[in-house]
Order: C-alpha cells, then structure tokens, then sequence
C-alpha cells in the first residue's frame, strides 16, 4: 500500500539525504540542481532521473552549460513504500543512486555496491 506523505515532509527527505553526501564529494558536484516531481511523464514507475553531462565526461567545451537534473519522482517513491520509514531509506538510495550518475557511475557499477 502506497504511503501518503505531506510534499513538504517529501521535499525535506530529499535535503536530509542530500546532507548525507560527504562534504568533499558535495564540494566537487557542479553545475546540477535536484528538483522533486511527481511522476516521469514516460516512465511512471522512475523513482529518480539523472540528465546531463557526467564530470567524468566534461570536457573544454562544457562551459555554458545549463545545470544537470537530477529529479526525484515523489510519487513512484510513495507508491513502493509501505511505511514513513521504508520512504526515508528509498529517498536516500534513490538521491545518491543518481547523484552518482553526475560524477559518472553507471548502473552496473552502482549495483555492484549495492546502491540499485
């Protein structure tokens, strides 16, 4: 059963996962913003979605750029959850799952340690 949470509550999971980067890790991520939505309008099951041009991958000519997304889907997020508690762990998994697309981590890499 889906859990039903306040969008204001939702938002400050996100921050509170957010602080769990590690400070030299946050000090290096550039040039990305993280928003909240309700669903991926082609996938309504996406729990998160990392779009722009990895660190890793950024070369002389990425000045100018506009910011990488990160969006965290709230309610693909609420509809796999089953209590406030089990929300708070998939919003931090899904928060570092795609921030570590932005410093260019793949799925198969991020499965292999356990952050799928």
């Amino acid at each position: 059963m889906a859990v039903r949470m306040d969008p204001q509550r939702f938002d400050e999971l996100v921050s509170d996962a957010l602080d769990l980067i590690p400070a030299k890790l946050a000090a290096v991520m550039d040039n990305v913003v993280v928003l909240v939505a309700d669903r991926d309008p082609d996938d309504d099951e996406l729990l998160g979605l990392y779009e722009g041009v990895a660190l890793t991958e950024r070369d002389s000519h990425y000045g100018g750029s506009l910011p990488d997304t990160i969006t965290i889907y709230r309610d693909a997020l609420l509809d796999i959850c089953d209590c406030d508690e089990q929300v708070v762990e998939e919003v931090k998994i899904t928060v570092i799952h795609e921030i570590a697309h932005h410093f260019g981590i793949d799925d198969d890499r991020l499965h292999e340690l356990g952050w799928a």
